[in-house]
């Protein structure tokens, strides 16, 4: 039978996912201690029994029929699922973009994938890329019962969407990506759509685009801003330039009818979406984690043979994929999940293992690491052999001397953490190495465990545990963080109420690591998006629920919140 395991039954039984052992037995890496001042225990699971293409990826929930809505990317569809009953969730139906006729008179091509859904009111609505992704999409108009109303033009791959919290505004993220062999690359946008009339009665003028083209026009950009890559800019009159199609919005979150803040991961930076004027207002870039600092160690390497959390002369690249946001004494704070990712396509790669990089003897930082550190490592050669750093993944595009003799820094992609930031990019909070030492603890045979296989270690030399996904939700007033690892699995569980004093409260992975990964005896691998729904919204009322797309299982699994 699978279990949910907890963090905390493993710091107080000494439980891996496989098999029990004894307290005394259970080796200790120094992870905080839960406060388990709520909790989450499975209700039901729906399965698609797909494996590993993205069966089940982003999750929305309509709380006045009790509906989940699912993209199911490898049907390219979203599966409406009836969760009146939680313990027992049940297919209703599909939602199909294919064939739908645009408000532009463009009709949504069979071929292109469903990325994300979302729900306010009685409209739900569908992001769906073109069978070329370099071309523009479309979003899919529905009403809950499964009706397509409207479909509308939008920018090149649209990625994720996400209402204003009235419903008013409909907001979609264009990330426009570009092709593999990085000869054609369409500009990154949000499309800002009006939505506070009848869906069916919206036109193609209703959708405005919010760009980056002032960046190339003149407009001062932050030098710690990634623009990197190819430049495919034509510099012929009115197209985009550099900047505008280097930037690829990932994320968005509506902070209020007026503002919302659009993560731009690749380039490790926020845009700031002004919604009354659909423009760019500016560009705040997230910095980056410098892994010296006391608490702020990772397990560097895949091959070392066991757990070593160390402090190396890495500098981590936040870059988050999910995102929310929080009003903290009358300021806006986000809180990322710090996936980390690389540009990695066949015609461009800023992806390389640190030991085919050459690296500075008399870098600064690598002479510190090399006076002071505790492992014993005394030259450049020891610091980049496999057991060490050398099969970290590391950006090649940063750190390179002027003269390009050699790499003075070393970037990582992510954090493998999360972060709180401030709208004006001020970081207040990072967990630093904790994931990692609650994941040691709570799995030491498969620590940073890949998702569709158990081992052991497999994933230290490239974003460890890999936090994905994240969502905010209020319990008995207090906020509470819900951040899903992409690769080990699980969930992570943070009070956030207050960010000058963040507290771990719980982690439960619903994954068994001694079944087949692709078996459902497995559980849920990659969890991927997350929602909360609140005890007013719940199908249990007044208990919250949390509900989880995992894309390599093709699950979705709800979860009961209880203090």
């Amino acid at each position: 039978m699978r279990r949910s395991l907890t963090a905390a039954a493993a710091l107080a039984f000494g439980l891996t996912l496989a098999s029990p052992v004894q307290a005394d037995e259970a080796p200790s890496y120094g992870a905080p201690e839960a406060t388990e001042a709520i909790g989450l225990s499975v209700l039901g699971t729906y399965d698609t029994d797909v494996f590993d293409s993205s069966g089940a990826e982003i999750v929305a929930h309509d709380p006045r029929t009790q509906r989940l809505f699912v993209v199911n990317a490898a049907a390219a569809v979203v599966e409406v699922l009836d969760v009146s009953d939680p313990e027992n969730p049940e297919k209703l139906f599909d939602l199909e973009t294919a064939g739908v006729r645009a408000a532009d008179g463009s009709v949504v091509e069979r071929g292109g994938a469903a990325n994300s859904v979302a729900v306010h009111g009685n409209v739900v609505a569908v992001a769906v890329e073109a069978a070329d992704r370099t071309d523009d999409g479309w979003v899919v108009l529905f009403d809950t019962s499964g009706r397509s109303v409207n479909a509308l033009r939008v920018g090149a791959l649209p990625d994720m969407l996400t209402f204003t919290p009235e419903g008013r505004t409909l907001l979609v993220a264009n990330e426009g990506e570009p092709n593999d062999e990085v000869t054609v690359d369409p500009e990154g946008s949000v499309s800002v759509i009006a939505v506070n009339r009848r869906p069916a009665s919206l036109t193609q003028a209703d959708v405005r685009t919010a760009d980056f083209r002032a960046w190339d026009e003149g407009r001062e950009l932050h030098p710690d801003v990634r623009v990197y890559g190819p430049d495919l800019s034509t510099g012929e009159p009115g197209t985009p330039g550099r900047v505008a199609r280097n930037l690829e919005p990932e994320y968005i979150v509506a902070d209020s009818p007026h503002t919302a803040h659009v993560m731009l991961q690749e380039a490790n930076a926020f845009g700031v979406l002004d919604l009354r004027t659909a423009e760019i207002t500016d560009i705040v870039p997230l910095g980056v984690k410098d892994h010296m600092e006391p608490g702020n160690g990772f397990d560097a390497s895949d091959r070392d043979g066991e757990i070593a959390i160390e402090n190396w002369p890495v500098l981590g690249m936040y870059q988050p994929d999910g995102f929310d946001g929080y009003r903290w004494r009358g300021r806006t704070l986000l809180v990322t999940a710090n996936e980390g990712d690389a540009r990695d396509l066949d015609g461009y790669s800023e992806e390389s293992r640190l030991k085919n990089l050459d690296v500075c003897e008399d870098s600064p930082r690598v002479q510190e690491f090399l006076e002071n550190n505790d492992q014993g490592i005394e030259s450049v050669e020891e610091l980049t052999a496999d057991e060490n750093l050398g099969r970290l993944s590391v950006s090649a595009a940063e750190g390179l001397r002027e003269d390009g003799s050699c790499y003075e820094e070393i970037h990582s992609f992510g954090g493998r953490s999360f972060s709180i930031f401030g709208d004006d990019g001020e970081l207040l909070f990072d967990s630093g190495s904790d994931f990692e030492r609650i994941t040691a603890e709570a799995a030491p045979e498969f620590f940073n465990s890949n998702h569709r296989e158990n081992n052991f270690d497999g994933r230290s030399d490239d974003k460890g545990p890999e936090p994905e996904g994240l969502v905010l939700g209020k319990v008995k007033g207090r906020t509470y963080a819900f951040i899903g690892l992409e690769r080990v699995g699980g969930v992570m569980i943070c009070d956030v109420t207050d960010p000058r004093n963040v507290t771990f409260t719980d982690y439960v992975n619903n994954r068994d690591f001694g079944a087949d990964p692709s078996s459902r005896e497995a559980g849920d691998l990659g969890a991927e998006g997350l929602t909360f729904i609140s005890g007013g919204d719940s199908p249990i009322p007044g208990v919250p629920v949390l509900a989880v797309a995992n894309e390599v299982s093709g699950t979705t699994t709800l979860f009961r919140i209880d203090s």
